[in-house]
């Protein structure tokens, strides 16, 4: 097992990542930082969320910063504002201990663009933002891209299956030149292989993450077949057996997961929910909550969810399963983070039993029947 030294990290950075409790490198970590150490080139990882993507791409970023030079040097793309601040909050934290100051700064929707105008003015070297905000940016020419060294796609199906990809391919054109782009993605579909195709090297480099051995391998997946009628009792009885534990439960609709959120209330358990309707505001304070622990358990839907990051949840439970395969994997890579394990627990009926059967065929799986 390689640590960090040995893949070229430098001592100061080395000395954050401790503090954070990062001690050794995971796969994609490994694979990826020696190589863009090296190589000023084109690159692409696949790997599932949860795997210590943000370090893979962050701390090589920062080895190419020039702290001395006041200009914008790399611009990371990612799909919500919470993982947008995430990446920020990071970033910043691995910085502890450099001698020269290197300067983040987050943009994103849902805050004033004033504000954030205001922010860029002063010294930046690295801009963390979503699409949209971004391109607000671009056009009102309060952003300068032009001595960006690195441009990082991350989460790029996300993005993608969020519906940016205009402004991705506007941000692609607008900022190409001696840049480099650095593609990150969960799965591949055409979408992201044509951008590959217009905006990538040729031999831009890939390293690729087994999605099942990476996310799954601490979680003990669980069925239980039930009825509709009976499906919020065995959620019930299910939280009521893990009075000290804390997870999300998984809804496929907003509907379902404002009832859901009504009924454990009634039964008086600290329950928030997170579903798309809601505003900024409101989506921040139950965040805040829940990562404060003052609600104990989380209600959301697969969009609502995207880049929730909180540490030491014991379970996720899957309400209903999700539309698309690869949300099972995003859903189940909320617990067991950094190597502790979490538990993965599917209500369906009867009727889902063959999607069971292809989710353990396809991730390389084994779930246990309830």
């Amino acid at each position: 097992m390689s640590t960090f030294s040995d893949l070229g990290v430098r001592k100061d950075f080395i000395k954050g990542l401790n503090e954070l409790g990062i001690k050794k490198p995971t796969e994609i970590q490994e694979k990826t930082i020696p190589f863009l150490l090296e190589e000023r080139t084109d690159f692409i990882g696949l790997a599932q969320t949860g795997t210590g993507k943000t370090a893979a791409f962050g701390l090589p970023i920062l080895h190419q910063i020039k702290p001395n030079s006041d200009t914008i040097q790399a611009l990371i793309l990612s799909p919500t504002r919470e993982l947008v601040q995430q990446i920020k909050k990071q970033l910043f934290k691995f910085t502890k201990y450099v001698d020269h100051k290197i300067f983040v700064e987050a943009v994103y929707g849902g805050e004033k663009i004033d504000r954030q105008i205001k922010n860029l003015q002063r010294t930046t070297h690295i801009v963390v933002a979503t699409p949209g905000r971004l391109i607000d940016l671009i056009e009102r020419g309060e952003i300068d891209l032009k001595n960006i060294k690195t441009l990082v796609l991350d989460e790029a199906d996300e993005m993608l299956s969020m519906g940016f990809k205009l402004e991705i391919n506007r941000i692609l054109k607008y900022t190409s030149g001696e840049r480099n782009t650095w593609l990150f993605s969960a799965t591949m579909p055409d979408e992201i292989k044509k951008i590959v195709k217009n905006y990538m090297n040729i031999n831009a480099k890939r390293v690729e993450i087994n999605p099942a051995s990476v996310v799954n391998e601490n979680i003990t997946h669980y069925y239980t077949v039930v009825t509709s009628a009976n499906k919020t009792d065995a959620v019930i009885s299910f939280l009521e057996g893990r009075q000290d534990e804390r997870g999300i439960i998984f809804a496929r609709t907003k509907a379902g997961a404002r009832k859901l959120t009504e009924e454990l209330l009634e039964e008086g358990f600290t329950v928030g929910v997170l579903e798309g309707d809601m505003k900024q505001i409101e989506r921040d304070k139950v965040m805040r909550a829940f990562k404060n622990q003052s609600l104990q358990y989380l209600i959301a839907t697969d969009v609502a969810a995207r880049g929730i990051d909180v540490q030491n949840l014991n379970f996720v439970i899957h309400h209903k399963l999700p539309e698309k395969l690869e949300y099972y994997t995003h859903r189940s890579g909320r617990t067991a983070r950094a190597g502790n394990r979490g538990i993965s627990q599917a209500f369906i009926s009867s009727s889902e039993l063959e999607t069971i059967h292809q989710i353990q065929k396809r991730l390389n799986i084994k779930f246990i029947k309830k």
